[in-house]
């Protein structure tokens, strides 16, 4: 069975957790150690691998949301939410 490397990290527990993420979408993945540790103290290099037909989903899963830009934030700043007479109007 062919593997490619999606992710490098600097642990393995990082590397680790990731793989059970795709796990959680029954998306085969192993975790392969990069090497040894630079000192004590430090965590071990490791490498994420899924299977090809699995890499794209794998990216978008493990990928950072991306934010909605369309409304600035300053201007959704500007006007609150509710008003104290909003509740008032509720409560009569």
């Amino acid at each position: 069975m062919t593997w490619i490397t999606i992710r490098t990290t600097d642990t393995r527990w990082e590397a680790e957790w990731l793989q059970q993420m795709l796990a959680a979408h029954d998306i085969p993945a192993r975790v392969v150690s990069r090497g040894i540790a630079a000192h004590f103290g430090c965590g071990i290099p490791a490498a994420l691998q899924v299977r090809p037909q699995d890499r794209w989903t794998s990216l978008l899963l493990l990928s950072p949301i991306e934010e909605n830009l369309e409304e600035p934030l300053e201007e959704s700043l500007e006007e609150p939410l509710d008003k104290p007479s909003d509740y008032r109007r509720g409560l009569e």
